[in-house]
């Protein structure tokens, strides 16, 4: 009896000291996080700026605003039902796509040397500037296909450079994060899905990206002149349009000496009048 008496107190006083913890150390978690959590997709693809989804839910609520919140993968649909619970403002978010920057194709950027080590960008961008001789551009291993949870991004087998599915893509950033590189970067998707960007990141002088690679931009500035809007800035040999700036007039194009600059989901251009006078002059002689 005594033993069983001496058990039983000591199991009571441990008890009471455990209760007593739990009150004292209780984490609270505002049920509002689980509810947000419910409504995201559990990509847990690290687009919104977060490790997971969880952390986004938790992030939300504590916030008090969504103005600099967004989940690329829901869309704009999800944060309005985050907003509904949270009863906040979802604002709007201009819909982001990837893009990849380089076009050196097998015509344009020859090969000079072939890798046969491990299929890795990753790896192969450790080990040496890669196969071509722009030591900037895409290496053609496909490590942005392969941490792409939503099959947006395929390798052209022909070009062997990756193509961005627009229908697919929901902007997680995982590819460009994948991409040793830098060159894949989230992009505003643009009114009509209309976008231009320079599609090159060669940093080399004009005559020795030119070299590399004939449609590397090759710093000359035209770009940037012909801007009207300082859309366009010059760095390290290399154009960038700024996207925000960017009025969509195409000037740029024009005036691009090595077609570096890419128009893509614009209406076919208008024949210029010199042109068809010239093209009207030589049927009727």
């Amino acid at each position: 009896m005594i033993a069983v008496i001496s058990l039983g107190t000591i199991a009571l006083i441990a008890a009471v000291i455990l209760y007593a913890a739990s009150k004292k150390f209780a984490v609270y978690e505002d049920p509002r996080i689980a509810q947000v959590s419910e409504v995201l997709p559990q990509a847990n693809c690290g687009g919104c700026g977060y490790p997971g989804c969880s952390a986004f839910a938790d992030a939300c609520v504590k916030a008090g605003s969504l103005d600099d919140k967004n989940c690329p993968v829901g869309g704009q649909s999800v944060m309005t039902q985050i907003a509904e619970i949270l009863g906040l403002d979802a604002g709007t978010a201009e819909p982001m796509l990837a893009v990849v920057r380089c076009n050196g194709t097998c015509e344009y950027r020859p090969r000079t040397n072939y890798y046969d080590g491990a299929p890795s960008c990753a790896i192969a961008a450790s080990l040496y500037g890669g196969d071509t001789g722009c030591s900037y551009g895409c290496l053609g291993c496909g490590d942005c296909v392969s941490v792409c949870n939503f099959d947006a991004i395929r390798m052209n087998p022909e070009t062997l450079l990756p193509e961005v599915d627009e229908a697919k893509c929901t902007a997680c950033n995982a590819c460009a994060k994948a991409c040793p590189k830098n060159i894949i970067e989230l992009r505003p998707q643009g009114k009509k899905s209309r976008r231009i960007y320079v599609q090159c990141v060669n940093k080399d002088k004009g005559g020795v990206a030119r070299k590399a690679c004939s449609v590397a931009c090759i710093g000359c500035s035209k770009c940037e002149k012909a801007c009207a809007f300082d859309a366009i800035t010059m760095a390290d040999n290399l154009a960038y349009i700024d996207a925000n700036k960017c009025k969509l007039c195409r000037k740029c194009v024009e005036v691009c000496p090595q077609n570096s600059i890419i128009e893509l989901n614009f209406p076919p251009r208008k024949p210029k009048a010199e042109a068809v006078e010239s093209a009207s002059q030589t049927t009727n002689e």
